[in-house]
């Protein structure tokens, strides 16, 4: 006697996206309260996570169907799988949370009919992005949140809506928290959204100029090495970028900022000082200095004159380049009068 089994057919994309629709919705409050109810839902969730990769990117012998995946997108966004999927991120682990970061890659960048109807689907719901960034707040998941907010801010108009929303500001706490690895992410995810899309930076820059930078100014001055060496090196990459001229015209007129960057020249790490002087050079070579700048420039000349001389890039490098701003700035400090 032979028997034979029937190969199971393949799900179409309308029915892995109600697949794992129905699988995050099983993640009710109930489920979430009993451990074996929990642990056979998060299974399927994986299981349906596992398809979803597999449609989206492949099986690793043969290429996704176009067609499919771009249905699959579709039926994401009508069906809103998306926002399910972001609020169920908490109770999701590890191997879901894994599957999840690669598909959220492919889903946003795809197009259907010249739309990224993903893209669309989250500006339309932009309450997501406020959940995703406030995540930073959870150490379980705030490496997944972060991967995915970058890949979102890889738009203009998400990063726009971050950068204008009451979250922003919960970023100067995120850098600085105490797990590593969360405000290294979170400093990255900080980084895109100061430098990824220079116009939209300087727009929010200029209609947020006093806010941003009275915030910015505590991660200049923290205590914390990595904060200030990451911060400064972040001012400068956004700063002298042509879009912020205007705001950089700004502020260096501001004696305050003058004396943050005086005080990191003195700061006990060669690297910090170097970054420092990159943007004190731009205060001192500014033709139109006020006059509380010039004051605090000559009161501390022969300071900064001593301290400008012992600077180099270090280990023996000669950098012709420094030295000739070093050795500007130096001669530019001399003929300052009052």
């Amino acid at each position: 006697m032979s028997f034979f089994f029937k190969a199971s057919r393949p799900k179409t994309p309308q029915e892995v996206a109600k697949a794992i629709k129905d699988s995050l919705m099983a993640l009710d409050t109930k489920t979430v309260a009993e451990v074996k109810a929990l642990e056979k839902a998060l299974e399927e969730v994986e299981k349906n996570f596992a398809s979803m990769r597999t449609m989206l990117s492949g099986d690793g012998e043969s290429e996704p169907n176009m067609d499919q995946v771009s249905q699959l997108v579709e039926e994401l966004c009508k069906e809103d799988v998306l926002t399910l999927i972001v609020h169920k991120l908490p109770t999701l682990g590890w191997e879901a949370r894994k599957d999840l970061v690669h598909c959220w890659t492919i889903i946003l960048k795809h197009k259907v009919d010249d739309n990224h109807c993903c893209v669309e689907y989250v500006e339309q719901h932009l309450e997501l992005l406020d959940f995703l960034v406030v995540c930073y707040d959870n150490k379980e998941i705030a490496l997944t949140c972060g991967t995915m907010l970058r890949e979102c801010i890889k738009f203009q108009s998400l990063a726009k809506y971050i950068l204008e929303s009451a979250t922003f500001v919960l970023f100067f706490k995120f850098v600085e928290l105490p797990t590593f690895d969360v405000a290294s992410d979170a400093f990255s995810t900080f980084k895109d959204l100061l430098t990824k899309h220079g116009n939209v930076v300087s727009q929010f820059l200029t209609a947020h100029y006093d806010e941003f930078f009275d915030l910015y100014e505590r991660l200049l001055t923290s205590s914390n090495y990595v904060t200030r060496r990451q911060s400064l090196k972040l001012l400068s990459d956004f700063l002298l970028e042509a879009p912020n001229s205007q705001v950089m015209r700004r502020y260096i007129l501001e004696v305050r900022y003058l004396k943050v960057m005086m005080t990191l020249l003195t700061d006990s790490s060669k690297n910090i000082q170097l970054s420092a002087f990159h943007i004190f050079k731009v205060f001192v070579a500014n033709p139109n200095k006020p006059q509380d700048v010039k004051l605090i420039l000559v009161k501390n000349r022969e300071k900064l004159v001593a301290l400008l001389q012992n600077l180099s890039p270090g280990k023996g490098a000669e950098d012709e380049q420094f030295e000739e701003e070093k050795e500007f700035i130096i001669k530019e400090i001399e003929k300052i009068s009052v």
